[in-house]
């Protein structure tokens, strides 16, 4: 990544009051309703000049995070940061967010403005098409994904690729005491959830993902998280690719991949990707997300369901949803 953040006032922008304000203002969007938010909302005035306060004179500490489990569908250790540092994760999001965007692959999709899982699932749907060219000749996918992922995000290597961008010395101040306030294992780990997380874990990738298209040479190549798929004309050329990119996650990143989760499948079988799999010509809902549909669905979350299926050919399954939240 070139270039950076150089400007001495990055962390004024950050820490500013227009800034903390509008960061409330994103984050309680769709929170109103929430005992923690309300409270934090009913002493708005002085908890806000208090944050400006300890940010500006660098006193700023983050609370210890609140644990808990949640099914997704797989059972996820969530930790909750309190309000006033869920603020302070948003407005530093806000300010770094478009400068590191710029540097990220287009085909990225994970916590990125203009992209998310059916936007990476319709691409998915377009390179299988044009690899393939339009499913007359073979060619083949490798599915990867990282072994206990943001438990395993190495601070130290995280600091040094936001260095890279980020010059003020304040703001990076920040954003280490903010990285440091969370691990799973010395100097490991990220939390789950928040939203400097999510573009934390981009730029991590982003290193993978620039090795894979530039190193590699990879055309066909997508990332969602630490989900990726890697399409190629010759099996022998991704069964190569799995060994070199091991190595370059442990030796670059301190990552692995799941020993059980990668796989080499014909694109005509169909591709397995964010909820969906992807067939020659149609996009299919995965089996287990139909099963967690209609375990869930009824009438108050019936529209967010039909949202996830208008991304597949799943006409006969709309009906029956419909009919099940009756």
């Amino acid at each position: 990544m070139g270039g950076g953040l150089l400007h001495s006032d990055l962390f004024e922008k950050i820490i500013s009051l227009e800034n903390l304000l509008a960061a409330w203002r994103e984050f309680k969007r769709g929170k109103t309703s929430k005992l923690d938010v309300l409270e934090f909302y009913s002493t708005l005035e002085e908890s806000f000049f208090e944050l400006h306060e300890t940010l500006r004179e660098q006193t700023y500490q983050p609370a210890p995070y609140q644990d808990f489990f949640i099914a997704d569908p797989k059972l996820r250790h969530i930790h909750k940061a309190i309000i006033r540092d869920r603020v302070v994760h948003q407005a530093l999001f806000r300010i770094l967010y478009p400068d590191f965007d710029k540097t990220f692959i287009h085909d990225s999709y994970s916590s990125r403005v203009g992209k998310g899982t059916h936007a990476g699932v319709r691409q998915l749907a377009r390179y299988a098409n044009k690899i393939t060219a339009n499913h007359t000749r073979p060619a083949y996918a490798l599915k990867c994904d990282i072994k206990k992922f943001f438990d395993s995000i190495d601070h130290i290597i995280l600091f040094r690729l936001l260095q890279k961008r980020i010059r003020d010395p304040e703001a990076l101040r920040l954003v280490r005491t903010l990285i440091e306030s969370f691990e799973v294992a010395p100097g490991k780990g990220l939390p789950l959830g928040n939203v400097t997380s999510q573009l934390f874990a981009n730029v991590y990738m982003n290193e993978l993902d620039q090795w894979i298209k530039h190193k590699l040479k990879v055309r066909y190549y997508l990332r969602y998280c630490d989900d990726f798929i890697i399409l190629h004309e010759k099996k022998d050329f991704l069964k190569a690719a799995i060994s070199k990119v091991q190595n370059f996650l442990q030796e670059g990143l301190h990552l692995s991949l799941h020993p059980h989760k990668f796989s080499i499948r014909k694109v005509r079988q169909g591709i397995d990707f964010l909820g969906y799999v992807v067939l020659p010509h149609a996009i299919m809902v995965r089996a287990s997300t139909k099963r967690r549909v209609f375990r869930r669905v009824n009438k108050k979350n019936l529209p967010s369901y039909l949202g996830v299926l208008s991304h597949a050919n799943a006409r006969k399954l709309r009906r029956t949803m419909i009919n099940s939240a009756k």
